[in-house]
């Protein structure tokens, strides 16, 4: 019994007093928390009782093969296994043949012994991590580079994961971390050329467009030959922003993609690594999202390493300050994954577990964590003073010697290595380094390409970047397909369909025998007609099988049979391509995500996810701003990911209505100044230079024209999609076949083709507007009999801005009022997004002053419209080209034109900065010419007012009544003229 009972202690409690902590400061405050000697005294063992021989059960491994042990053996063992440098986590997993997996991983004896060709080739890899951030300290002091000091046995771990993986089967190997050791996985795990990660610190301009980011957010993309294994493996690191943890529900939706498209249905060939910081991991909830996301079988990964650097400290925060549970890594025990802590210094004991999570992941298909319990050397960076906060800590870690020197002391010690042997390893690595970096000197641009960390082989060659394939198709493909998505099981006297789903099939069977689409069947047109083409799509979003709104229903479920279903989409054609539309979890920051990690991997696949409503994506507003709007900008990195935001105002209180457009719109990279130059190809330019697409549209047409068109494209760019709610069932938004036929196209902006439009001299007012609220325009324009006088044209795509169509419209009503009408507050809505782009469009422009004209512009220039002259009555132009833009902002002005010497001190005068005297002509071209944000002046003397809903701090009221009386106040003063 008191066997029994140990035993019991160790595999449960073990680990609360193993020696994790290479500080020997830090310890859990949990029950059981001493010494083994103080609790074997709670057993009552006796002196006499140490050398009985024990029975060992068949439940342990300790024995090997012997049957039977003395008890001071079996403790021995069993403190050596569980109370060691190693503590196990695993008893809380309700599984019998995993927890004896585990067991028999640990409890065997001799697992913990290493050959000496094993230990020279972990010396040899703590080297090279050791080696690579001293090389960085002593030729980059200065520079933050997040380095792994205190955890460097993390790229050891991380390379004996990859070769037991690759040994197993494993092909590609897909990573995500924060930016703590980045630059030292890049380099001594994928192998990144040291000269490219070296010009990084050099600062130099980049050789390609976009924006960049700092060297310790960039990912990679890299083939090569594990050396150990002789096999060759795919390793990407997923470029990532500042904001922890965001980039794991990226990855995992990149690795289910590239599972998918490997045809990997067990994982055997993809896997994926997280790494994490001990604060984060538990302080940020997008973990606790995406770990519930592991085990779901349309967002499983079939397993994921996690590997936590713990550096016992998050920024300056001590852990018993920043979470309520005893370890860091307890958010795991949620899924039942096994969670492995190890004592960072002790190298063996690290290989150990990285070897048996490897086996656990190709085995059972499940996460478990790796907890390298180390500390940080130096501050948050390298620049930070560590010493303000943690004084106690830091004093002892001066003083403690690093992994590297403690491993090669021992193997020194034992006769493994030489001394001598130690210190050529380390030369070798430094002159490696010494080598790149003479070369990085010699680079006179960064590329922002070689840290592309998902490479799409083959689809930018060969296609002219402007050519958009046509999106209408042919009527008896929309018939084929409309009929299928009609029809009921091919066994329908089997499989029993609720009865009022087949009231839905009825009705949409009665609409293609019209030749008429609603939204869900225009949708699933543009589906179909692309799963016909080859192209995957997959909709994934909370409650998408059916639609929030009950509308799609692409999922029949057998009404007497559990998990019984049918998919119409999924049996089009014979050779079509896969679809999948998948109810999520109740996430949206974790799951928008996966799904833009899955859209990254191959560009011939439509993916879409959508909110359940169009506000609830602001809990993911995170992968929003840093991944999809600025993702190609950052990194290069193209997306074709669709967003579906249900969005209209229609009293369901402020939570419910709006999508917040505005702030996709705000997050917009066009310039609201600039009016492109007019050509064939204006729209596809335009949707090349743009950072995203948004659009509201208000027909099934529009609709099927812009999902196809993600995919028409010779480029990727994300869509943001505001999609209706009340428009599902409105008996005008309906389209005709002859709308998405071969021939039709998108339309950006949809003209008034009533009595308005066929004699525009005579209207008096043109009202442009978004989305729902043209079909209550419409309605009221009818009730007061006013169809000839007032015209309603809608903006389908927002954002580029149709500039073109909108002067065209424009110039077709000259003689007419023009309005924009929206439902949403003026300070919400699309308002603030087009009122500039709308006088840049009516060919206004703004002043100018000379003091802030370009160099290139103080010459003559000329160009299609106007002629620009060199300035008279003011200071040279050499004077003015040689001082700062903010010298010349500031300067001080005669009333004569001259300028003298500046004030006197402590005198302020005032610029005469927008004086306009000098107003220039040629306003009409891209921002970033330090162009003044003078006045607006106009041309043509027509503007654009708005009507609508006062601003508010709220989206909508929560007032019915309240919210009938807004809406009928701006109908009616949109309608009157």
């Amino acid at each position: 019994m008191c066997y029994g009972s140990t035993l019991g202690f160790c595999l449960i409690r073990g680990h609360n007093i193993a020696h994790l902590d290479p500080l020997e400061i830090n310890s859990p405050e949990l029950p059981g928390n001493s010494s083994t000697k103080t609790i074997y005294a709670n057993f009552s063992f006796g002196e006499q009782d140490m050398e009985r021989q024990f029975k060992l059960p068949s439940t342990t491994f300790i024995g090997g093969d012997e049957a039977s042990l003395p008890l001071k053996e079996i403790l021995n063992r069993l403190e050596n296994v569980y109370c060691n440098k190693i503590g196990v986590e695993f008893m809380f997993i309700n599984s019998l043949e995993q927890c004896n997996w585990i067991r028999k991983r640990f409890e065997t004896p001799g697992v913990l012994n290493f050959s000496p060709e094993e230990k020279r080739l972990i010396l040899a890899r703590l080297t090279r991590a050791t080696g690579f951030e001293a090389f960085l300290a002593k030729k980059y002091s200065s520079e933050k580079r997040f380095g792994l000091e205190g955890c460097e046995i993390m790229i050891p771990a991380l390379k004996e994961i990859i070769d037991v993986s690759t040994e197993l089967g494993v092909e590609s190997v897909i990573m995500g971390m924060p930016h703590r050791g980045r630059l030292n996985t890049l380099a001594n795990v994928c192998r990144k050329p040291l000269n490219q990660i070296f010009t990084q610190f050099a600062g130099l301009e980049a050789a390609d467009d976009g924006s960049g980011d700092v060297k310790y957010h960039l990912g990679t993309y890299i083939e090569r030959l594990n050396r150990v294994t002789n096999k060759n493996i795919r390793l990407a690191v997923v470029a990532n922003p500042s904001h922890l943890e965001a980039v794991d529900p990226v990855v995992q939706g990149k690795t289910r993609a590239e599972q998918f498209y490997r045809g990997d249905q067990e994982g055997k060939k993809v896997m994926s690594i997280l790494i994490h910081g001990d604060a984060a991991f538990c302080g940020q909830g997008v973990v606790y999202e995406t770990m519930h996301l592991s085990d779901l079988p349309d967002y499983t990964t079939h397993g994921t390493i996690h590997v936590v650097a713990n550096n016992q400290i998050g920024f300056t925060t001590d852990p018993r300050f920043s979470r309520s549970s005893p370890y860091c890594t307890d958010v795991a025990r949620v899924v039942n994954a096994p969670i492995f802590h190890v004592n960072a210094d002790d190298p063996e004991a690290v290989m150990h577990v990285c070897k048996v999570a490897a086996e656990w992941r190709a085995t059972f298909h499940k996460d478990c964590v790796i907890d390298l319990v180390g500390y940080r050397r130096n501050g948050h960076n390298e620049i930070d003073e560590p010493m303000f906060t943690q004084p106690l800590m830091y004093q002892k870690i001066r003083k403690h010697k690093n992994c590297l020197d403690l491993y090669a002391d021992k193997l020194i010690a034992e006769g493994t290595v030489t001394g001598e042997e130690v210190k050529s390893v380390a030369a070798k690595y430094e002159n490696i380094c010494e080598e790149a970096f003479a070369l990085a000197k010699t680079e006179t641009h960064v590329k922002y390409k070689d840290w592309l960390d998902s490479p799409w082989s083959g689809f930018f060659e060969g296609k002219d970047p402007l050519k958009v394939a046509p999106t209408g198709v042919k009527e008896e493909t929309l018939i084929h397909i409309g009929n299928r998505f009609s029809m009921p099981p091919p066994n329908a006297a089997e499989f029993v369909i609720h009865k009022g789903l087949m009231r839905v099939l009825a009705a949409r069977k009665n609409m293609v025998d019209e030749k008429v689409t609603d939204w869900a069947l225009g949708e699933a047109m543009a589906f179909g007609s692309l799963l016909k083409e080859g192209i995957h799509v997959r909709l994934s979003g909370q409650d998408v099988e059916r639609g929030t709104f009950s509308h799609r229903h692409h999922v029949l479920h057998h009404q007497l049979v559990d998990k019984a279903t049918y998919n119409s989409l999924q049996h089009m054609y014979p050779d079509q391509a896969p679809y999948s539309v998948s109810n999520s979890s109740l996430s949206e920051y974790a799951v928008l995500g996966f799904e833009h990690g899955y859209s990254m991997t191959n560009p011939n696949a439509l993916v879409l996810w959508e909110a359940q409503f169009g506000d609830f994506s602001n809990t993911a507003q995170s992968i929003i701003d840093q991944f999809i709007s600025s993702g190609q900008s950052k990194w290069v990195r193209q997306s074709g990911l669709v967003m579906l935001l249900p969005h209209g105002m229609e009293g369901m209180g402020p939570e419910h209505s709006s999508c917040r457009v505005e702030r996709f719109l705000q997050m917009s990279s066009d310039d609201p100044d600039y009016f492109p130059p007019e050509s064939d190809e204006f729209a596809v330019r335009q949707l090349h230079d743009i950072n995203w697409i948004v659009a509201n549209c208000t027909t099934p047409a529009n609709l099927f024209h812009i999902l196809r068109r993600q995919i028409a494209l010779p480029f990727r760019k994300p869509l943001i999609l505001c999609t209706p709610k009340s428009l599902l069932r409105h008996p005008e938004a309906k389209s005709p076949f002859s709308e998405m036929s071969e021939g039709s196209e998108f339309q950006r902006i949809i003209p008034d083709n009533g009595p308005a439009g066929q004699n525009p001299g005579s209207v008096k007012k043109v009202v442009f507007c978004s989305g729902r609220v043209y079909y209550d325009l419409t309605k009221m324009r009818a009730e007061k009999q006013l169809e000839s006088d007032v015209a309603i044209l809608r903006v389908e795509q927002i954002s580029p801005f149709p500039f073109d169509l909108v002067k065209e419209q424009a110039n077709l009503y000259k003689n007419a009022e023009l309005v924009w009408a929206q439902e949403e507050h003026k300070n919400q809505g699309s308002w603030t997004y087009v009122q500039p782009r709308f006088l840049t469009a009516l060919n206004h422009s703004r002043d100018v002053s000379q003091s802030d004209e370009p160099m290139s512009f103080s010459k003559t220039t000329t160009n299609t419209t106007t002629t620009t002259t060199d300035h008279t009555n003011n200071e040279s132009a050499s004077e003015t080209e040689s001082k700062p833009w903010l010298s010349r902002m500031f300067a001080s002005n005669k009333s004569d034109g001259s300028t003298d010497g500046g004030p006197a001190t402590g005198d302020f005068n005032a610029a005469k900065h927008f004086d306009l005297k000098n107003v220039r002509h040629d306003f009409n071209r891209p921002a970033g010419n330090a162009a003044a944000p003078g006045a607006r002046i106009s041309k043509t003397g027509r503007k654009i007012s708005y009507t609508g809903r006062a601003a508010s701090a709220s989206t909508a009221t929560g007032s019915k009544a309240q919210h009938i009386r807004e809406l009928n106040a701006l109908l009616n003063d949109a309608i009157s003229t």
